[in-house]
């Protein structure tokens, strides 16, 4: 998956905004206006900060080495993984959509039916 097809894919969720709160080189989706994943622009290689229930986030670090706790984030609860490695696109496609539900979730109860 290149970022095009990351962005895309992001993009086709409901209620997701593509923004650059950090500035031009960090681009950022949010879902009702919380950050669900994040990448550098500027990065030579294409990594994802995503957010991840703590003990999925473990399981998957232990078991590939794309998977590494989230840089600049809270380690407990992001990942940041390598879409240019090993990883089957199923598997990227299913850690997005972890990130997205996660976030959802977290939503009151009046946003989360907004979005349905």
């Amino acid at each position: 998956m290149n970022i095009e097809e990351f962005r895309i894919f992001c993009l086709e969720k409901p209620a997701v905004t593509e923004e650059f709160p950090f500035g031009p080189e960090t681009l950022v989706f949010k879902v009702a206006g919380k950050v669900f994943a994040l990448t550098g622009l500027d990065e030579v290689n294409f990594k994802v900060n995503l957010k991840c229930d703590p003990g999925y986030a473990e399981e998957l670090r232990e078991s590939h080495e794309e998977v590494k706790p989230g840089y600049h984030m809270n380690k407990k609860h992001w990942n940041t993984v390598d879409f240019e490695g090993s990883l089957p696109e199923k598997l990227l496609k299913k850690l997005i959509d972890h990130s997205y539900e996660l976030v959802v979730k977290s939503l009151p109860k009046s946003k989360r039916e907004n979005l349905i």
